[in-house]
């Protein structure tokens, strides 16, 4: 028998993030169903379920956005033949223009609807469009505080100059795509390889006092690495400054190691 045809309860949305506001509507379903828009991401595609420990359905937006809303519901019905519940925030929308919400779900839908109210986390509504606004300001603590976690991302190591080996501090070159990146700047963060997690700083954004091109690379406090062919995943604590040109190769390595002492000390008080 298929994983769905044993399903009786849902839950329906973006689910960018597997933010805490999500979170309340996963433990209320005995799947998740994604709709995936293919573009930038506080937690892009697949990745989703590694903070899931449910089962774990897309639909992709552009093959079902011309659906009406009854066609939407009839399809879900489809696919999940056993189904009686369906679990949704407050403000879910669904259908061709969105012309669903939630009244019109518990007309077109013959089981149970259970509707979310709105969550908040000091005050603040627990949306991804929020924390995405966060993320651009560099704001991590109230990015990781609405997520319930740290925010990281995945991706594999590339060539970067080599001048941070030679003449700074050696770092790893990160090819990072789909993910929403926070501001640029500097960051306290772990970065985690086969499978082992590492106290690091981490920079974002356009290198100005070298070449003068954009880059995600953290350096790992204290190891030494060789050389380095997998896919990395560096966690975001806090921030450390913004990112700014500087005169000389000098005066870049003495604030590296400026950071670096700080991000020692963040890693001593909270250990």
């Amino acid at each position: 028998m298929k994983l769905t045809n044993k399903i009786k309860s849902i839950t329906i949305g973006s689910f960018d993030g597997i933010h805490l506001g999500h979170q309340v509507l996963i433990e209320q379903a005995q799947a998740v169903v994604v709709i995936e828009r293919n573009s930038g991401y506080l937690t892009p595609g697949y990745r989703r379920s590694n903070y899931l420990k449910k089962p774990c359905f897309f639909y992709h937006f552009e093959k079902i956005y011309q659906l009406s809303a009854k066609e939407f519901v009839d399809r879900l019905c489809i696919d999940f033949p056993k189904l009686e519940t369906i679990v949704v925030g407050y403000d879910f929308e669904f259908g061709h223009k969105k012309e669903g919400n939630t009244a019109l779900l518990k007309e077109l839908f013959y089981g149970e609807v259970i509707v979310v109210d709105e969550i908040k986390i000091d005050n603040i509504s627990v949306h991804s469009r929020t924390i995405n606004r966060y993320l651009k300001e560099g704001n991590l603590y109230l990015v990781n505080r609405l997520l319930g976690r740290p925010f990281s991302v995945e991706g594999d190591v590339i060539l970067g100059q080599g001048l941070g080996k030679r003449e700074l501090v050696p770092t790893i070159n990160l090819n990072i795509y789909d993910y929403q990146l926070p501001k640029n700047g500097v960051y306290i963060t772990r970065t985690k390889i086969a499978d082992e997690w590492l106290e690091s700083i981490s920079f974002v954004g356009i290198r100005q006092t070298t070449d003068e091109a954009f880059a995600v690379e953290t350096h790992v406090i204290d190891n030494v690495l060789g050389e380095l062919k997998c896919n990395i995943t560096v966690e975001f604590l806090e921030s450390i400054r913004e990112n700014r040109k500087f005169n000389s190769l000098k005066e870049l390595k003495t604030q590296i190691n400026l950071d670096i002492t700080y991000a020692k000390n963040y890693f001593k008080d909270n250990r």
